[in-house]
């Protein structure tokens, strides 16, 4: 399941994030690469605990977990300190798959990686190339979004980011382990959320089909959270 979560960042945190990240020391994104990583990569990265990374990841977890979609779609229950990486002309990372293990530097929290998460910051216009590829059953989707727009797709996904050619290309990612370790049971929970709002919108949220449905979710969230 790939979800777009459209404008998780106003113009002024964007603005401020930008402002930060281009003010900062960028070092060799293999810094943090594993063995198999370090063969198709080839980018620049904040450090995870520099005070720049830092600044600008709490901006953009604040708005994350402010965000429905986001909350409803990821189910966060441990969510790892935003890393930021930026891609120069010349620059892509090849195929791969996130380690199912990340330990979070920062805070020393060893997490389950159930999502991969993009948070785009440059202009689409401001660069050539630089789009993420994910490959599922469905086939290859080609992802190049708004500044301060995200993508949320399973971290178990083949992906890659295709060579800029133009410009650069600077973004924040990072994991969620969820609540819900399967991605068809999220899927399922999401989809019955949006129907319970879009129904509560349409006939108040004390309506017996509205009640029904919100309570079908709670109980199938019960059987399968993990807590």
């Amino acid at each position: 399941m790939m979800i777009q979560i459209p404008d998780v960042l106003t113009a002024e945190q964007l603005a401020h994030c930008r402002a930060v990240l281009d003010a900062a020391e960028w070092i060799d994104g293999n810094a943090t690469s594993g063995h198999q990583a370090a063969l198709a990569k080839n980018n620049l990265q904040l450090p995870q605990d520099g005070s720049a990374a830092r600044e600008a990841g709490a901006i953009i977890l604040a708005a994350l977990q402010a965000d429905p979609l986001f909350v409803s779609a990821a189910l966060p229950k441990v969510i790892l300190t935003p890393l930021f990486n930026r891609y120069g002309v010349g620059m892509g990372f090849g195929d791969h798959v996130d380690n199912s293990i990340r330990r979070d530097p920062v805070t020393g929290a060893t997490l389950r990686t159930d999502l991969s998460i993009t948070v785009f910051l440059s202009d689409p216009d401001d660069y050539d190339g630089g789009e993420l590829v994910v490959e599922d059953a469905y086939g290859s989707h080609m992802v190049k979004l708004a500044a301060g727009s995200a993508i949320l797709y399973p971290a178990s996904s083949l992906h890659h980011v295709t060579e800029v050619t133009r410009g650069a290309r600077t973004a924040s990612f990072f994991w969620i382990q969820s609540l819900v370790r399967d991605d068809a049971r999220r899927g399922l929970l999401l989809d019955l959320d949006v129907s319970i709002q879009r129904l509560s919108s349409a006939l108040g949220p004390t309506d017996p089909s509205v009640l029904s449905l919100t309570g079908t979710y709670h109980n199938l969230l019960r059987m399968w959270a993990e807590v």
